[in-house]
């Protein structure tokens, strides 16, 4: 996998890690037992626009009670215990981290959601699940850490169902990055390979797909980062204190440079929801 040595050392100096929520959660409620799935909501959702966003992707994907779901780069799970606890689904999430798959297991386990949500370290341009196994997949922000990213969305089609569906949010390029910006992201973000919302749409049609739906985030999205960009520089300042990852110096160089792209137009968000 191109750079998978970078984008594995990218989260592991992520400011939000299984640690900084356990301890956020210690701090706030004194212990840790007896955690339910919904105090954990509001600091595990690594993704833009929250629970709303998961939403926005179960309820058109039909995620309901029973629904067999796999979560593509599905980082600490936040999203696969939501669709598990809210929606009933059986959730299996890949992720290529290996400290993020022991802390997805950790903070599942403590909410009791372990024989609903599963996780298997994996790349997902090589997905480690059999052909037609699962009904629905989805992934949030993740593809743009995928070099190959025709070779992610065709497993999603050989691992559905006929009639599944594919449904995710991902970075798109409005215009072609400029050599420099592109390396800050990549440095900082570990972003690469990034596609045009017409690039996703051809995509997905050669895998087989048919597309339902693409909807433009960039506007919405505008205001999400430069909020999370608030709540990193606050989280750097916590982690730090607590000597916990806090994320370096590029991470914070490329997410301003990012809401600087995304509020200029030159980047922006796309949900595309589609259907083998």
């Amino acid at each position: 996998m191109n750079g998978t040595p970078h984008v594995v050392g990218f989260y592991d100096r992520h400011p939000i890690s299984a640690a900084q929520i356990l301890g956020k959660l210690r701090a706030l409620r004194g212990h840790l037992d007896g955690l339910r799935p919904e105090e954990l909501f509001p600091h595990d959702q690594d993704h833009y626009g929250g629970l709303a966003a998961n939403d926005a992707l179960a309820v058109p994907a039909g995620i309901g009670r029973g629904t067999r779901v796999a979560d593509f780069c599905a980082g600490l799970a936040g999203p696969a215990r939501y669709f598990a606890h809210h929606f009933g689904a059986a959730v299996t999430g890949i992720e290529l981290n290996p400290h993020r798959v022991r802390g997805a297991q950790e903070l599942t386990l403590r909410v009791g959601l372990q024989n609903r949500v599963g996780m298997i370290r994996g790349n997902v341009a090589h997905a480690p699940l059999a052909n037609a196994c699962v009904d629905v997949v989805v992934s949030q922000e993740a593809f743009l850490h995928v070099p190959d990213k025709a070779a992610a969305i065709g497993e999603a089609f050989r691992i559905l169902v006929p009639g599944g569906r594919l449904a995710f949010s991902d970075w798109v390029a409005h215009h072609p990055l400029a050599a420099d910006q592109a390396a800050t992201l990549w440095q900082g973000l570990a972003a690469q390979a990034l596609q045009s919302t017409e690039g996703y749409r051809g995509l997905l049609q050669q895998a087989g797909f048919q597309v339902r739906s693409v909807e433009d985030l960039t506007e919405p999205w505008g205001a999400v980062l430069g909020e999370r960009l608030a709540m990193y520089r606050k989280l750097r300042r916590e982690t730090s204190s607590a000597g916990l990852p806090s994320g370096d110096a590029a991470f914070y160089r490329a997410y301003v440079q990012l809401v600087a792209l995304v509020r200029g137009r030159v980047l922006g968000g796309g949900r595309f929801i589609a259907e083998k």
